[in-house]
């Protein structure tokens, strides 16, 4: 699913203007964004966490020259689905083998 099936689909369901559903959406997403960058993480109720992850420093290889660099420790952008989300998933999308 896309961004744009994400809009159709709200515009549609809400009886909204897409344009209007389009702009809220992207809103949403420059807010959780900016968000992160500020050091907040970000909690909605239900569905999940946009968290910040810290990853330590560590040692890496370039294998094309082999040497050895060094990672420095960075913080990363991550998303934790809450409880329900994750019962939801597991109990209605069968595993594919």
């Amino acid at each position: 699913m896309t961004k744009a099936d994400i809009v159709t689909s709200i515009s549609e369901n809400l009886d909204m203007d897409r344009t209007d559903v389009q702009n809220i959406v992207e809103s949403f997403m420059v807010e959780v964004k900016d968000a992160l960058e500020e050091g907040e993480n970000v909690y909605l109720r239900g569905f999940g966490s946009f968290i910040i992850k810290k990853r330590a420093e560590k040692t890496g290889r370039n294998i094309s020259k082999n040497t050895t660099i060094k990672i420095p420790a960075h913080n990363i952008p991550a998303f934790k689905p809450s409880k329900v989300f994750v019962e939801g998933v597991k109990s209605k999308v069968k595993v594919e083998a």
